[in-house]
């Protein structure tokens, strides 16, 4: 599912200059949307993996999962601004963040569980449980 969502958004930023214009049309509306949705999806089976392979320390291993997208997502800006600067267009940008997504739908089909899949799942621990 993980795999299915990156490509998807590779796919979505491959296209985006196509969907380009002067004004903001239908198109990159349903661009935004479906992007933002793939975006989403992509969090709940990253938090499972984090807990799988983390069961005691799954929150703190998704913040620095989070962390360090957000690391990407400063260096993909400001490799927006300098592609631009040096080519006068975003295009390839969006090609190389578009390969970025083919490279991680790739690596999360590497993934392997840990344990059976009939294992109880790890409880979450709640404030009752830490007393």
């Amino acid at each position: 599912m993980l795999a299915l969502f990156f490509a998807l958004r590779g796919l979505l930023l491959v296209f985006l200059p196509l969907l380009m214009s002067a004004t903001v049309q239908p198109s990159m509306i349903a661009f935004v949307v479906v992007f933002g949705l793939l975006d989403l999806a992509t969090v709940p089976p990253v938090i499972a993996l984090c807990r799988e392979f983390h069961p005691d320390a799954g929150a703190v291993a998704f913040g620095w999962v989070s962390a360090a997208h957000q690391a990407g997502a400063a260096l993909a800006a400001y490799g927006g601004g300098a592609a631009r600067d040096a080519f006068g267009t975003y295009t390839p940008v969006w090609m190389a963040l578009g390969a970025l997504c083919a490279g991680a739908a790739l690596l999360s089909l590497l993934v392997r569980r840990t344990a059976p899949a009939d294992r109880a799942p790890v409880p979450c621990p709640t404030a009752v449980d830490r007393r």
